[in-house]
């Protein structure tokens, strides 16, 4: 395993809608682990996808048991091909992300969402999450489609905000 160089804003590949990952072969298996790995070197991230380490297939991996405070969630989750089925609700919440790590922002996600995805062992999954895990997982969706949170903000001037304090760890 690896941890993988993790891409900055404003490489184009952040911008690159990816391509479903046709066949769970042992070069995605370790790719997989190497974003898994990945994902775990960097403080306080609950998420990572694909494209943020160079590769335009869809995949996510979320955890949002790695966040501050303690939420309600379904522990890691690698997420291959996932589709989001239904979304309701509409909430504010500050997010960041490994490839903008100077900034953090207001930006409004659905509550509760339900989704499907393949997992690793090729098996196929179909859940709900809300709140604080239906975010993190809104928010790797959006990096396999070429959206960055700064997509989704409604003002630059007032919902965006310089972090101090955050890097990521790049090999």
């Amino acid at each position: 395993m690896a941890i993988l160089p993790v891409l900055l804003y404003p490489d184009p590949i952040l911008k690159t809608v990816c391509e479903p990952v046709a066949q769970l072969d042992e070069e995605v298996l370790r790719f997989i682990a190497d974003l898994v790995e990945t994902l775990e070197s960097n403080p306080g991230c609950v998420g990572i996808a694909a494209p943020q380490v160079g590769t335009t297939r869809r995949i996510i991996v979320v955890d949002a048991s790695r966040g501050r405070k303690p939420v309600p969630n379904h522990g890691r989750m690698v997420l291959i091909n996932p589709v989001i089925e239904w979304q309701e609700g509409e909430v504010m919440g500050r997010e960041g992300c490994l490839s903008l790590p100077h900034l953090t922002a207001n930006v409004k996600r659905a509550q509760r969402i339900a989704f499907r995805a393949l997992t690793p062992d090729g098996g196929e999954l179909s859940l709900e999450a809300s709140d604080f895990e239906a975010r993190v997982i809104l928010h790797e969706y959006d990096h396999l489609d070429g959206l960055l949170f700064l997509d989704r903000v409604a003002s630059l001037k007032t919902d965006v905000f310089r972090r101090k304090d955050y890097l990521p760890k790049n090999p």
